[in-house]
């Protein structure tokens, strides 16, 4: 079975997005400062560069949640096909955590955008399964990280650590409890370091 990853971006106080997070703020208020790294600060270096290519490489299949999808809440009364245009960067199935159904939406590139409702146990089965030997990427927000740790099904986790407070927001450890990871590789840039874990054998 081929390995689980999860890629975080987050701040020194552990905030995956900062608060009241919209249209307008997708990342929550100053959560895109935690991204710098990757989407065009002249600051970056070859290290942002080899953690992009972590970021991106091809995965077989996505689980997110539904609050990083969009910022739809509640019954699906917004047409809404994501944050990425008609060719979002995934080009494999994502199955959508949500607890209101939705039909399948197609895109460009190979994504078509899957909605789970029961919970993330069977996104995750789903993926698992679409995946085959290509693996599994939980792609986020900081609500579907935790469920994803406490399910024991992360074989790898990279975080991307930006020198900055937001002092409140979606932090992806709360209730996590111990989890056992070794860091494998670490790189260094004034935008973010960027630390790779293993799960421990």
């Amino acid at each position: 079975m081929s390995d689980t990853t999860c890629h975080m971006s987050i701040s020194l106080d552990g905030f995956a997005a900062g608060p009241d997070q919209s249209l307008e703020n997708p990342l929550g208020v100053r959560g895109i400062e935690v991204h710098g790294w990757h989407i065009g600060d002249p600051r970056a270096t070859d290290a942002d560069q080899v953690a992009n290519g972590w970021l991106m490489r091809p995965r077989g299949a996505y689980v997110m949640g539904r609050n990083m999808f969009g910022p739809v809440r509640g019954e699906w009364d917004v047409e809404w096909t994501g944050w990425w245009g008609p060719e979002p960067p995934y080009h494999a199935p994502v199955f959508v955590l949500t607890h209101h159904r939705h039909d399948p939406i197609e895109m460009d590139g190979g994504t078509t955008f899957h909605f789970v409702t029961e919970g993330f146990d069977a996104a995750y089965a789903a993926a698992r399964e679409a995946a085959g030997d290509e693996g599994v990427d939980i792609a986020g927000g900081a609500s579907t990280v935790r469920q994803a740790l406490l399910a024991g099904v992360v074989d790898e986790l990279t975080l991307d650590i930006a020198p900055v407070l937001l002092g409140s927001g979606e932090r992806i450890f709360d209730g996590v409890g111990h989890v056992d990871f070794e860091p494998a590789a670490v790189l260094h840039s004034p935008l973010a370091t960027h630390i790779r874990y293993r799960r421990a054998r």
